[in-house]
C-alpha cells in the first residue's frame, strides 16, 4: 500500500478563496520548493524498555540521547528526520512509546522504517501510523523521500516486495524529473563485509536496476550495517550510517565490533538534485564496549 504526504502543507483554512490568496499560496509553495532541505538519519537505536539495558556493552538509550544531543547542537531543527530501522530491540510496546515521546519533542517531521529487530505493527501503533506499509512517499520541497520496508519475516536478511518495486518504478516514471531519495533498512548491495553481506536484500539487484534506469533516483540510504558507507554508482549515491549505539568493524569477514563512537548522518538536498552529506560522531567514546 502506498502513502503520499506533503510535509507542512498549507492548511485549507489559510488558503482563502480569493485569487489573491491562491496566488500567495502558490508563491509560498514555490519558495519552499527551491529551499535546500536538511534531513538527518538516525539508525539502529536498539532501544529497550528498561532505560539501563545494554547491547554489546552499550547502554543503548544513553548513547541515543547523546547522539541526539550532538545533532541538536547544529542547524536544529532539520526539515525532517529518518529513523531507518532496528529502533527497538526487545519488541515491547513500552520502548516504542519512549521513542514516540522523544519524537514528540523534536519539533520536526519524523518518519520511521522497520528493521529486522522491529515489530512493524507496534511501530505503526505506538510511533508512526503507516510505518508498517511496504511503500510510502513523503514530499520534501523539490525532493521525494521514498520509504521502503525491506524486512523479511523470520530472517535477518531483507527482501523488497514485488509490489513495492513496481510502485517505485511507477513513481519514478510519473514524478520525473523530481529527485528521489530511497530510504530502507537493509543494504541493497555488498559493502565488503562477508558476514554482513549474507544479510543484505536478496533481490537488491532489482532496486539497483531501477537506479540505473531512472536518473532521478539520486540517493539510496540505509542502516543495518552499523557503519558508514559512501559509494557513487552511476548517477546514484549509496549511503549507510553508523548506529546510535555499537558499531561493526568495516571490511570484516566475521563479526567484529568497531571502537569508533556512535553517530548519525546529515544530508542537504538541493532543489536541482545535488547532495551534500556527512557523518557526525560523538567526539569521545563515552560508551565503550565492555564485558557487562
Amino acid at each position: 500500500m502506498a502513502e503520499f504526504d506533503l510535509i507542512q502543507p498549507i492548511p485549507a483554512a489559510e488558503q482563502g478563496s480569493s485569487e489573491h490568496a491562491n496566488a500567495s499560496a502558490e508563491a509560498s509553495a514555490g519558495r519552499e520548493q527551491w529551499k535546500t532541505q536538511r534531513i538527518l538519519q538516525f539508525t539502529d537505536l536498539h532501544l529497550f524498555t528498561e532505560p539501563d539495558r545494554r547491547l554489546g556493552g552499550q547502554c543503548t538509550r544513553d548513547s541515543f540521547e547523546a547522539v541526539l544531543a550532538l545533532a541538536q547542537g547544529t542547524g536544529w531543527p532539520p526539515d525532517a528526520i529518518l529513523f531507518t530501522g532496528d529502533l527497538v530491540h526487545d519488541e515491547r510496546p513500552e520502548a516504542y512509546r519512549y521513542l514516540r515521546q522523544r519524537i514528540d519533542r523534536l519539533g520536526c517531521p519524523c518518519y520511521c522504517i522497520p528493521g529486522n529487530h522491529d515489530r512493524a505493527d507496534l511501530l505503526a501503533r505506538e510511533v508512526e501510523p503507516g510505518a508498517d506499509q511496504d511503500f510510502r512517499v513523503k514530499r520534501l520541497g523539490a525532493w521525494d523521500l521514498i520509504l521502503l520496508d525491506s524486512t523479511l519475516p523470520g530472517s535477518e536478511a531483507g527482501r523488497l516486495q514485488l509490489n513495492s518495486l513496481a510502485a517505485l518504478e511507477r513513481h519514478l516514471q510519473s514524478a520525473h524529473p523530481r529527485p528521489a531519495l530511497v530510504a530502507l533498512h537493509h543494504q541493497p548491495l555488498p559493502i565488503g563485509s562477508r558476514w554482513l553481506d549474507t544479510m543484505q536484500i536478496d533481490n537488491g539487484q532489482s532496486l539497483i536496476a531501477l537506479a540505473e534506469r531512472y536518473d532521478n533516483l539520486k540517493v539510496m540510504l540505509w542502516g543495518h550495517v552499523h557503519q558508514a558507507f559512501d559509494r557513487q554508482r552511476g548517477r546514484t549515491r549509496f549511503l549507510a550510517t553508523p548506529s546510535t549505539c555499537s558499531q561493526f568493524l568495516p571490511e570484516s569477514d566475521d563479526f567484529a565490533e568497531d571502537q569508533r563512537p556512535p553517530g548519525y548522518r546529515w544530508l542537504e538536498l538541493e532543489p536541482d538534485g545535488d547532495l551534500r552529506t556527512g557523518v557526525e560522531r560523538l567526539s569521545e567514546g563515552p560508551f565503550p564496549p565492555d564485558s557487562r
